[in-house]
């Protein structure tokens, strides 16, 4: 048996008992306008999910950055339905409070209403999702207003889509103040609960967000949002560089390589305890 004992910094994982109540709606988080700012946070597994949930995080975004952070894609226009069902289906298996928000991925609503209605009933049906979310504004309101009236919940993204930026209008800060101030009411008209704003000018950001009715959720767009959302890898230090605006608040990227290597060199120097 090894004598090494855990370093005093690292404390057993204990599991909190959530208590036995219903999921969250997207009603309620739309109540949520213009009262104390929330938390909101992507998750791509059933673990990390319930890690969240613990955390009193109770909204959860199933994001299709899952591409790049899980699934090793250089972006996020790969990402299919199959893989976005597959993975909501594991956040709701470890949740049990928690609104889970589901991104509809690149090509699974541009055609037509007829078939964004079809691919969010999939997430719903399928993939257990509370609610959906897509990117773009006014070319996208119809299909919001569609997939609204099927009687799904839907979040907007306005601001930078990572889905088509890559293809043309990159990644800089949006300052467009008459353009997106238009895109915020085009998708609050047709029916979202909720908008994030994603890398658009903090005072911008402020100003939709005192004009529009509904909740907005800022990543990387100043701290006058109802609420602000992180990529779960961002926070928790799982990649050796994040963006500018996402703040680490651990370096589990290190740790996890720090333990293995412990591991790997326990396992060589026979010193790794049996299971006698």
């Amino acid at each position: 048996m090894s004598d090494k004992q855990p370093s005093p910094e690292v404390r057993p994982y204990e599991p909190v008992q959530a208590p036995n109540l219903r999921r969250i709606t997207a009603n309620a988080i739309r109540r949520r306008k213009g009262k104390d700012a929330f938390a909101v946070v992507t998750a791509y597994d059933a673990p990390f999910g319930r890690f969240a949930e613990e955390a009193g995080i109770d909204l959860i975004l199933v994001g299709d950055s899952l591409g790049n952070v899980v699934l090793g894609y250089d972006e996020t226009t790969p990402v299919t339905m199959e893989e976005m069902i597959h993975h909501s289906r594991a956040v709701m298996r470890g949740t049990s409070r928690a609104h889970v928000i589901v991104d509809m991925p690149f090509g699974s609503y541009q055609v037509n209403d007829d078939e964004a209605v079809r691919n969010a009933i999939r997430l719903v049906k399928e993939g257990g999702a509370c609610s959906v979310k897509l990117e773009g504004a006014q070319r996208e309101a119809d299909r919001i207003r569609a997939i609204v009236a099927a009687g799904i919940p839907v979040v907007a993204h306005i601001g930078v889509t990572p889905q088509t930026a890559g293809l043309g209008p990159g990644y800089k800060v949006r300052t467009n103040h008459d353009r997106l101030l238009a895109e915020a009411r085009a998708v609050e008209e047709a029916g979202a609960y909720a908008i994030v704003l994603e890398v658009v000018d903090a005072d911008l950001a402020a100003a939709i967000t005192k004009a529009v009715s509904i909740p907005t959720i800022g990543i990387g767009a100043g701290p006058h949002c109802d609420a602000q959302v992180l990529v779960l890898h961002d926070l928790l230090g799982m990649y050796p560089h994040s963006p500018r605006f996402a703040k680490r608040y651990a370096e589990l990227g290190s740790a996890a390589v720090d333990a293995l290597r412990s591991y790997a060199s326990d396992v060589r120097e026979r010193t790794f305890p049996s299971a006698q």
